[in-house]
């Protein structure tokens, strides 16, 4: 009897899931999974220990979920991905496997594993990977020069013109091979971790594909007027679960094409299409150029501006204390749920380095280290479009203005009073400028002024980006 073994990663699901499909092909053949948790990795990359709750979550659930189908998921800990290499081998060695199928991951760290896994198994060990996580393999659009798409309206469209030839198909759960397997919770991580809301985030395959349906039905149609407005329950909050795979692109697709047919030519639906081909977009860009995944700037001389290293500050910024609301609120919400409304993640982002002067990649850390939806690609991405030093990035004289900002997204306050109740006796008319009520009614107020003055600081971040980019041109004609 041959052994296929299935290496779970970041594909936690056993529908849709390419790799275990592949593996349960052969009838006769047994199959066997397995996981491997990399803690001192994990340190490495800044996992949020919302995540690893999540994470652990969803392992529990889908060990059930394989066992019901007579399949065996076994949990290995180990402390980075060399000791990975290792336990892998080992495990193929001792368990007799004779290939191995595994979903692809595109971080510049996971593809040199995976490399070297496949070169330590040699001849020994049929390899196969398979591009899961996204809706086309990276590479596979591109421009008419075969080049990566370096701004993304081009690539949107070059994309849909791609699925319109050909949807990508979505596979089966594995059918039961033999009788259910009892199984143990999972052990716990060498890793800390922090419970999740559950009525925000609920655990399990079933509950993802339950709120994908949901969502599809009725909010993907008003996502474009209702998108923006933090108060309002208008995005699908499914970020978590394809960031661990529970979900995939495809289902996504597929299910939204039941709900709106004719998403594809730019009907209904069409708009929350737009934000999974962002994800596609960096997810590509991460592959053509793998410097994005060593915090290197995409646009060089960005690289040449000169950041305030003020702890207070950044401080200041991760608590949700720099005295203008609509930020701090945001950030509150992050640091209690580890999720922030998209367009918050950009007035947020915008606030740190084009208010503040404090470098994109201290804010692309902590957040990473918070959010339960961590996705290297999607946060650097976002980070360097914020920062004016990505590919397609807003123009670095771009700058949000965080309390114009509030009175668009947030007229009355509400979404600030739910996160900053010290504002709560605080009239709308002032709810984003709190500091002139209580100057005007000699109030005491607990909360802070703000910690920097907004025009004076957009006039300091222009001249730190134009006097970066003349440096650029200087050394140019040298």
């Amino acid at each position: 009897m041959t052994t296929h073994l299935v290496w779970f990663r970041n594909d936690l699901r056993i529908n849709d899931n390419l790799a275990l499909a592949a593996a349960c092909r052969d009838p006769g053949a047994r199959v066997v999974g397995l996981f491997i948790a990399t803690p001192e990795q994990w340190r490495q990359h800044d996992m949020s220990p919302r995540q690893a709750q999540f994470l652990h979550s969803h392992l529990d659930a889908l060990q059930a979920s394989l066992a019901e189908r007579g399949i065996e998921l076994c949990i290995r800990q180990v402390p980075d991905f060399a000791a990975s290499v290792e336990c892998l081998v080992q495990f193929c060695e001792n368990e007799n496997i004779d290939a191995l199928f595994y979903n692809y991951q595109y971080e510049l760290n996971e593809r040199q594993r995976d490399l070297t896994v496949e070169r330590g198994l040699g001849k020994k060990v049929i390899c196969q990977g398979f591009d899961d996580s996204v809706l086309l393999p990276p590479g596979s659009v591109t421009t008419g020069n075969h080049e990566m798409y370096k701004v993304f309206t081009p690539f949107s469209k070059a994309f849909i013109k791609r699925l319109r030839e050909g949807l990508p198909e979505c596979v089966v759960a594995p059918r039961p091979r033999g009788e259910a397997l009892s199984v143990m919770p999972v052990e716990p991580f060498d890793y800390p971790c922090v419970e999740i809301d559950s009525s925000l985030f609920p655990i399990g395959e079933r509950a993802a594909i339950a709120k994908l349906r949901e969502f599809c039905q009725h909010p993907a149609a008003d996502y474009p007027e209702q998108r923006d407005f933090p108060a309002i329950e208008g995005t699908s909050r499914l970020s978590p679960y394809l960031a661990l795979g529970v979900l995939s692109p495809r289902q996504c697709l597929h299910r939204l094409l039941k709900e709106h047919p004719q998403v594809l030519d730019g009907g209904s639906g069409s708009v929350w299409l737009n934000e999974l081909i962002w994800r596609e977009f960096y997810r590509h860009l991460l592959v053509a150029y793998p410097k994005l995944c060593r915090h290197q700037p995409f646009i060089l001389w960005t690289d040449n501006v000169r950041w305030q290293q003020d702890e207070a500050l950044l401080d200041a910024w991760q608590q949700g204390k720099t005295g203008y609301p609509i930020v701090d609120a945001a950030m509150r919400q992050l640091n209690t749920t580890g999720w922030m409304h998209n367009r918050l993640r950009m007035v947020v982002a915008s606030f740190l380095v084009k208010d503040l002067l404090i470098d994109w990649r201290a804010g692309e850390r902590y957040f990473m280290s918070q959010l339960i939806d961590g996705d290297l690609a999607a946060n650097n991405g976002g980070w360097q479009w914020a920062a004016s030093t990505g590919t397609d990035a807003a123009p670095y004289f771009r700058i949000f203005n965080p309390t114009t900002q509030g009175e668009r997204f947030d007229a009355k306050g509400a979404f600030i009073r739910q996160w900053l109740p010290e504002l709560g006796d605080v009239p709308d008319k002032y709810v984003h400028t709190p500091w002139l009520w209580a100057d005007k009614e000699q109030l005491p107020l607990d909360y802070p002024r703000p910690i920097v003055e907004h025009k004076q600081a957009r006039i300091a971040t222009l001249a730190a980006y134009e006097a970066a980019r003349k440096s650029e041109e200087k050394e140019n004609e040298k």
